[in-house]
């Protein structure tokens, strides 16, 4: 069996690293999901965003259809226009489905070539959303957070949003938007189209395209009872015979629970110290 070890790059897993138990921190967002909240998870690098994704992704379940996204690593032509983004927006998640049990004919009719505007991409989305609870998770959204095109596409999900809790429309039950920033908060700007006779550089501005999303406010911190979860793991497998607890209160006051930190204060201890 493989041996587990203390993780500082990347998403954390179970069976590959030693994790503190943050079951508690994802029944609090489930809750959210549960009530068809849409909301953004902004914290600084690092903060473990991603695994909290994944363990969440998990504890769902069979109850929610999952579409787990990511633009990152996509080219600026796939974004720059909503045609393009339409058709970019359907791959991928064309791309997420397959790596699920959905069934292969549903991930097929997700793609639809005649979907070349965001109007046409909503009544899309209305076949989609009909009879299923569908939850979106997009992470690093940072990467696309400034382009106009992606800020259209919450635009539309604001209306659509706003329609379903009316019973006037059909859309993803819940939006997720993992990133450094608070999406939510960044204002509009659509530049104003060069008059004929002159040239323009003045811009409009706009509320924030995702308005309706709740504030997000589970702390995603370590508290010493959590971090003990994670060394309690590791005591099992080494018996050094340390107070769990007492080491747990020292990593917490020196690191403040930041998920990063409390990881690596036990890598470097683990891998440098007898």
């Amino acid at each position: 069996m493989r041996q587990r070890k203390f993780n500082v790059t990347g998403v954390c897993v179970p069976h590959l690293h030693y994790m503190v138990d943050i079951k508690n921190k994802v029944a609090q967002i489930k809750e959210l999901i549960d009530n068809g909240e849409y909301f953004t998870i902004n914290r600084a690098r690092q903060y473990g965003k991603t695994t909290t994704l994944y363990a969440l992704k998990k504890a769902l379940g069979d109850e929610y259809k999952i579409i787990s996204l990511t633009f990152e690593g996509l080219g600026e032509e796939s974004l720059d226009t909503s045609q393009s983004f339409c058709y970019t927006f359907m791959e991928i998640i064309q791309d997420a489905l397959k790596l699920t049990n959905v069934d292969k004919d549903e991930v097929e009719h997700w793609f639809n070539p005649q979907v070349k505007s965001f109007k046409q991409l909503s009544q899309h989305l209305i076949e989609m959303c009909r009879n299923q609870k569908i939850v979106v998770m997009v992470d690093e959204v940072d990467k696309i957070s400034n382009n106009q095109v992606f800020l259209e596409f919450l635009s539309m999900l604001r209306t659509k949003y706003l329609a379903r809790n009316q019973n006037e429309d059909f859309t993803f039950h819940s939006v997720i938007l993992a990133g450094v920033y608070d999406i939510k908060n960044l204002r509009w700007k659509i530049k104003a189209r060069r008059d004929e006779n002159r040239e323009s550089t003045s811009s409009k501005i706009y509320n924030s395209p995702l308005n309706i999303a709740i504030d997000f406010e589970v702390d995603m911190s370590f508290n010493p009872e959590e971090i003990l979860t994670m060394l309690r793991e590791y005591e099992g497998d080494y018996k050094t015979g340390m107070d769990i607890l007492e080491v747990a209160k020292h990593i917490h006051f020196y690191t403040s629970g930041y998920p990063f930190l409390v990881s690596r204060i036990c890598h470097r201890i683990h891998n440098k110290l007898d």
